[in-house]
């Protein structure tokens, strides 16, 4: 089993990264928060977790212990699987995730793309307080509250052009339906355009996780 990786990183996606390790480049999945602090040339250790298929090997990268480990916790939960926690961790940090299952808070459960009403009860109900206590000084999800808009959701980018394709397929590859990728993306780059501002891809995509995980779904 592979626990971590450390070398270089030879290069960063929107959903996932290759890192140079004993001369033989591993790729991974990771979530977005994970993905942002990795820089290609840079040398890294990233926590991981191979899930085994019938027909795939898959590793999964993550920025700390406690991030892998709430993955493998979550996993546990019936129903859950590699794709549903990831994406559980790309809308809530491990600390949003355990304040949430303690008050049983199937609203902020919901919001993770794929997870119904059902689903997250049983999440609480197989979860329930598996994941630990609270730790360190995290205050708050890791994609929180939408902010106010500056224009209506359907509205075009600034520039009358098609949302970023990329960060919409990322979105898709998370578990948003491409309707709701496509209005998240589209809000979030006429904000920045009437901010003046030109993110990356990286900075628009944890943009249009925030705008999602604010309760705006198609």
């Amino acid at each position: 089993m592979i626990a971590s990786l450390r070398g270089t990183v030879l290069s960063v996606g929107l959903t996932g990264a290759v890192v140079e390790t004993g001369g033989v480049g591993m790729s991974f999945q990771a979530t977005p928060a994970t993905l942002s602090g990795l820089r290609v040339g840079e040398e890294t250790l990233v926590h991981t977790e191979m899930v085994v298929r019938e027909d795939s090997l898959t590793l999964f990268g993550f920025a700390d212990v406690d991030e892998r480990d709430s993955f493998r916790t979550l996993m546990s939960a019936k129903g859950v699987g590699a794709k549903l926690a990831l994406a559980m961790l790309a809308v809530h940090t491990p600390n949003t995730l355990r304040r949430a299952i303690a008050s049983q808070d199937v609203a902020a459960l919901t919001r993770v793309p794929g997870l119904g009403p059902k689903g997250a009860q049983r999440v609480i109900l197989d979860v329930a307080d598996k994941l630990g206590p609270v730790t360190g000084n995290d205050l708050g999800a890791a994609v929180p509250g939408a902010q106010t808009h500056g224009r209506e959701s359907s509205e075009a980018s600034e520039d009358g052009g098609a949302p970023n394709a990329d960060v919409v397929a990322a979105l898709v590859q998370l578990g948003w339906n491409e309707a709701s990728a496509r209005q998240a993306v589209t809000a979030v780059e006429a904000d920045y355009a009437e901010a003046g501002e030109n993110p990356d891809m990286a900075a628009l995509l944890r943009a249009s996780l925030r705008w999602l995980g604010g309760g705006h779904r198609g």
